[in-house]
């Protein structure tokens, strides 16, 4: 069954020799069969379905079907060179057209790289509609630059999500073959979801690989180079401009806007590493710019519409403190669009750190909390290089090992974390204040890894109080607690009665009550008037809250800066809020059939299954949820913030029952005659799977 076609450098589909990667595809040899195919003639072809695995025939198309297409294409004639072998064809019904890859993009057909991979001719290709066309001159195209006429077209395309961002369609297309899937977003916005859709639906192809710029060897490593040196104009430092201790008065701190120089926090004056600071050029574009001259005065609440009580026990936010003008600006900044970013694009550039060594980390999955706690305390670890995971079991003396899931490691690290007895509180936690794990030094460890989880893929933590996290963005001296922070029951109905009396002498008889407590916690103050509640509560909140778990709050802040992860939090707390106050949205029937990409499809019949199934759990006709088929799956109960890696993916076998591999992500479904047994054994696979690794890890903490 070999290839008996003239030149073994042709593709077998469109007769060219042509190896134009950005156009064709790549160009793959397979001299065994005396075979050569274009990758995107391959893949468009209208008659063949990859059944194979990626590495058999040519990426998953086995040699026998691609035989057969050849043959099938070879009694159809091309509407537009009129020569035999067009395998693809137009989707539109009723149109008859066929035709090569390579003369459908000489008459500007389109090609979906997507789904089912559908193609349409030039009388029936998507278009892009603009309701209204206000652009009476020509704009630059933002890749290349070069001028065009806003109007779209075959060439020339309009991003969905900012409407005055226009390319050409080849700078998008090999903009997208060097971005990637991961990459690939708008160069306005960076918008990406929104995005790639559009530009599939217009025929750009959006690999899925890492992008160019990441396969080369440290090829950005200065760019985590950073700035530490005193550039002021008196330095006071004894040591030099290049001496930096940290925790110390001479602690180089970086200029908040710019990034590229420092000062030592003694020679500006500056308290705190906290504080901001701003070099001389910074503050003179700050102080020259127009929202600056612009801003509006802060407004505050008329104290008469307003109680004290309302605020403390209603609703937490930070303070506004007074600040210089450049702060102020800095403020604005952040408020305005430059700095509502995507917290998936910030963790991702986050991850830029991380580098192509590989560190191996033992999981006993059965005591997380220890084994992960020796792994990133071992002197060799460093949380820059990449994450490996192997389970083992506890006395275990084969010493036998399996890989695991990183994701699935980080997801179960974080449930621990979340429950610890590092936390306090129901939904929405605090530190708590416990001595054997300040001692322990396990607070900054917490921190640690919570940084290390986010940027290596880990899930929401979604457990943060407003009132913690606005201590980590704006620091303590700046956040006002509420009561719903206080979980011990006590001081809870203290301050309850506090707040609670209508009279001076009620006050005072509440007081004389908890003398003792008020005395311990420095919180004891004159009462003259009824009003003077307020401050006592606001004085109990601020101890109880804040100042009882100082230690450990510091400690924990501290191991939030690995990785460079609290600087990033500080500087974008509107999306890092989504992740550290608030758990991911619900999963639903959409969500996973957009999440889960078929690579295989054998049988058609199974994949409309699986939707099927889908729409069933949805509906509550299953006894599985959806988050026990990502849990079955990948390992995680909800999609991380920076997405998955490598993407989740379906495969249709012929098995009677579903099988999860963590490690990879990917879902195998069982091929059934009937939906009602393919729903019986997803059912029962899934939900007795999930229970079993539920009863192993309750069997360890009962004991």
């Amino acid at each position: 069954c070999n290839f008996h076609l003239p030149g073994s450098s042709t593709c077998v589909f469109c007769r060219k020799n042509d190896d134009c990667p950005n156009k064709y595809g790549e160009k793959k040899t397979k001299e065994k069969w005396n075979l050569t195919v274009h990758y995107y003639c391959l893949l468009m072809s209208s008659g063949i379905w990859q059944r194979g695995k990626e590495e058999e025939g040519v990426y998953g198309f086995l040699i026998e079907d691609i035989r057969k297409e050849v043959n099938r294409a070879s009694k159809l004639k091309c509407c537009v060179c009129k020569k035999n072998g067009a395998s693809i064809g137009c989707v539109a019904p009723r149109c008859k057209r066929s035709y090569h890859f390579p003369c459908g993009l000489q008459r500007e057909c389109i090609f979906q790289f997507t789904g089912n991979f559908a193609s349409f001719c030039w009388n029936h290709r998507p278009v892009q509609i603009i309701t209204s066309n206000n652009y009476r001159e020509s704009l630059p195209c933002t890749i290349c630059l070069e001028f065009i006429e806003p109007i779209p077209s075959y060439n020339i395309l309009r991003s969905p999500c900012c409407k005055n961002a226009w390319f050409h369609r080849d700078c998008l297309q090999v903009q997208a073959i060097n971005a990637g899937v991961f990459f690939f977003r708008c160069t306005i916005c960076s918008n990406s979801d929104i995005f790639q859709k559009e530009m599939l639906r217009m025929g750009i192809h959006i690999p899925e690989k890492d992008a160019s710029w990441e396969l080369e060897e440290n090829a950005y490593q200065e760019l985590l180079q950073h700035h530490e040196r005193c550039d002021v104009r008196r330095c006071r430092c004894k040591e030099g401009r290049d001496y930096n201790a940290p925790d110390s008065k001479w602690e180089i701190k970086r200029c908040q806007c710019c990034g590229s120089s420092g000062t030592h926090l003694a020679c500006s004056s500056l308290r705190s590493w906290e504080q901001n600071w701003e070099c001389l050029e910074c503050r003179g574009i700050i102080y020259n710019s127009g929202e600056f001259q612009k801003a509006k005065k802060h407004v505050l609440p008329n104290s008469n519409n307003v109680g004290i009580t309302d605020c403390l026990l209603e609703e937490s936010s930070p303070k506004l403190p007074r600040q210089s003008p450049g702060s102020q600006s800095k403020d604005l900044l952040r408020q305005g669009s430059k700095f509502r970013r995507n917290v998936s694009t910030l963790l991702i550039e986050l991850g830029f750190q991380i580098k192509k060594k590989t560190k191996r980390l033992y999981i006993n999955k059965a005591n997380i909390w220890t084994s992960a706690l020796d792994a990133f305390r071992n002197r060799n670890f460093n949380p820059s290089y990449a994450i490996e995971v192997a389970y083992v079991i506890e006395n275990d003396n084969f010493g036998s090992e399996h890989p695991g899931s990183k994701q699935e490691f980080l997801s179960l690290l974080m449930q621990h974390l979340e429950n610890s007895s590092l936390f306090e509180g129901s939904l929405s936690k605090n530190l708590s204040l416990n001595s054997q794990a300040l001692k322990e030094n396990l607070y900054y460890e917490a921190g640690k890894m919570l940084a290390i989880s986010l940027v290596h893929g880990g899930p929401s933590p979604g457990f943060f109080s407003k009132t913690l996290f606005n201590c980590l963005v704006y620091g303590p001296e700046n956040t006002q607690p509420i009561l719903d922070d206080v979980s011990d029951f006590d001081v809870a109905q203290i301050i309850i009665r506090i707040n609670t009396a209508t009279t001076v002498a009620d006050l005072k008889s509440v007081i004389n009550e908890c003398y003792n407590y008020l005395e311990l916690i420095g919180c004891l103050r004159l009462i003259t008037t009824l009003s003077d509640k307020y401050m006592l509560v606001k004085d109990i909140l601020v101890y109880h809250v804040i100042q009882r778990v100082q230690a450990p709050f510091e400690s924990f802040k501290q191991g939030l800066k690995t990785l460079g992860v609290l600087e990033k939090i500080q500087a974008y707390p509107e999306a890092f809020c989504s992740i550290l106050c608030h758990k991911p949205e619900s999963l639903s029937a959409k969500i996973l059939s957009d999440l889960f990409t078929v690579h295989t499809l054998p049988d058609v019949k199974a994949l409309g299954f699986w939707n099927s199934y889908l729409q069933a759990v949805e509906d509550g006709t299953s006894t599985t949820t959806m988050e026990d088929i990502l849990i079955f799956a990948t390992g995680c109960s909800s999609i991380p913030p920076a997405g998955f890696k490598p993407t989740p993916s379906i495969e249709c076998l012929h098995v009677d029952f579903p099988v999860g591999n963590k490690c990879n992500n990917c879902l195998a479904i069982p091929v059934t005659n009937t939906y009602k047994e393919f729903q019986e054994n997803m059912d029962f696979t899934i939900r007795n799977t999930l229970k079993l690794e539920k009863e192993d890890s309750s069997h360890y903490i009962g004991h």
